[in-house]
């Protein structure tokens, strides 16, 4: 389990040391796409999911990567802080929370992470599909939202499981690999080590 503090820990620290930078919590999330190859977009860290190591991304059900996730739940999340110079790689499964989920402690995370945003990052959930051609070539009307209103059926929780984590520091020339595996009492044992950069 300390190998588990110790990467969480960097990364942590990271966030820290980069947080006067506004672009400090946005990171690239890699799926495989419907045609088998690379698919790649940048998303906004929403904290960690409580007392774990599994990292929060709010994103709208309608996009293609909850189609290529609902596929393969392997993905990849790509972290770079400019000012530290450091690259966190997180490998993991990705768990999908939608308003169709059964488990409730679930809808409860995903309500919860709903209300932590914005109301202006709520809206954005009632506009049109992503990725459909705009109709309508006229400026988008600012869409109002009652803020006591809870998740809309296109806000969608992912919550990624680390399982690898490939840690870079170019400042330090310093990299070290995070593995994880499962003990015989199902619990999850990280092992860490010291690679070449």
């Amino acid at each position: 389990m300390g190998s588990s503090i110790a990467w969480k820990q960097l990364l942590l620290n990271a966030l820290e040391s980069n947080t006067h930078l506004k672009h400090s919590s946005y990171m690239q999330l890699a799926t495989i796409g419907t045609n088998g190859k690379p698919s790649n977009r940048t998303v906004v860290f929403r904290g960690f999911q409580d007392n774990t190591d599994n990292i929060l991304v709010n994103t709208d059900t309608r996009t293609r990567k909850i189609e290529e996730l609902k596929i393969c739940s392997s993905a990849e999340i790509c972290w770079y802080f400019t000012d530290s110079w450091e690259q966190f790689r997180i490998n993991g499964h990705v768990d999908i929370i939608d308003a169709t989920n059964p488990d409730p402690l679930k809808l409860q995370q995903r309500e919860k992470s709903w209300f932590a945003g914005s109301v202006r990052s709520r809206a954005q959930y009632l506009w049109p599909n992503p990725g459909l051609p705009c109709l309508n070539e006229q400026s988008r009307t600012e869409i109002l939202l009652d803020p006591s209103i809870g998740p809309v059926d296109a806000f969608c929780l992912l919550i990624l499981e680390p399982d690898e984590v490939d840690y870079l520091n170019l400042k330090s020339n310093q990299r070290l690999t995070f593995r994880s595996s499962l003990n015989a009492e199902a619990k999850k044992n990280w092992i860490v080590e010291r690679v070449n950069p």
